[in-house]
């Protein structure tokens, strides 16, 4: 039991990603935070992490709210007296022609995505830094290493988290607190049904990615032990961005 009576906060663990890395962090003892702001679903992840004997609460969290943030980690702290571990998930897409984007679109995806970091780490630390310190895993995307036509303001969010965590792995260096990034490739969250061979195998590792393959991951660099990780950023996308392609 790697987190046995550690706090986790999983920000968007009610479905896809996040719910994966919740389950995987509840299997190894820990204590769960699901922030949503879909009430149906994060409760639905919590019943079913109680179910199999976790123990998880349900926070309704809107990231663009700076109050939501400050709640979730009020809430946190009185339910459990701690925080060891979050996971910053949560995130938005949309694909719309530069010309086309609106300002109040570009916001909402930057405050969303990157904004949202800034602010769900910062109110965490100031909890973490008391109990010794912590660890804090940004998920960001390849796509803020690569991209496809009208992805401007989710590459831009997804990029600003890579550059925000090894900022703030310096700043929370002193407090005992590591920062790490994870940047998926194509994770499917649905059925892998619907990916056909062609899809899987353009893949070097031969397919596409699982929820749990980042769930994975998000607990080898939250680990105590792995003291010597931080300021990274871990690609997790069956090899694609190292792979050469033509058309």
């Amino acid at each position: 039991m790697l987190f046995e009576e550690k706090v986790v906060i999983v920000t968007g663990g009610g479905q896809g990603i996040g719910e994966a890395i919740a389950k995987d962090y509840s299997s190894e003892g820990a204590r769960i935070v699901i922030a949503d702001k879909n009430e149906k679903t994060g409760m639905d992840t919590v019943e079913d992490l109680r179910k199999n004997g976790g123990e998880a609460i349900f926070c309704l969290t809107d990231l663009t709210k700076p109050m939501d943030i400050s709640n979730m980690i009020t809430t946190t702290k009185k339910e459990f007296g701690r925080i060891d571990v979050l996971v910053n998930n949560a995130g938005i897409s949309k694909w719309k022609s530069l010309y086309e984007l609106e300002v109040e679109e570009w916001d909402s995806i930057l405050n969303t995505n990157l904004r949202s970091v800034f602010l769900c780490s910062r109110e965490a630390a100031k909890v973490m830094r008391y109990n010794g310190g912590g660890s804090i895993v940004n998920i960001s995307s390849t796509r803020a290493l690569m991209s496809e036509p009208d992805s401007e303001s989710y590459a831009a969010s997804k990029g600003g988290i890579i550059a925000l965590t090894h900022a703030l792995s310096n700043s929370l260096a002193g407090d005992n607190i590591r920062v790490n990034c994870i940047s998926p490739g194509w994770i499917e969250t649905g059925s892998f049904n619907k990916i056909t061979d062609t899809e899987h195998l353009q893949h070097p590792a031969g397919r596409v990615g699982r929820p749990d393959d980042v769930a994975k991951a998000c607990l080898y660099l939250s680990r105590s032990d792995n003291d010597f990780m931080t300021g990274t950023n871990l690609i997790i996308d069956g090899g694609m961005t190292r792979k050469m392609i033509y058309e």
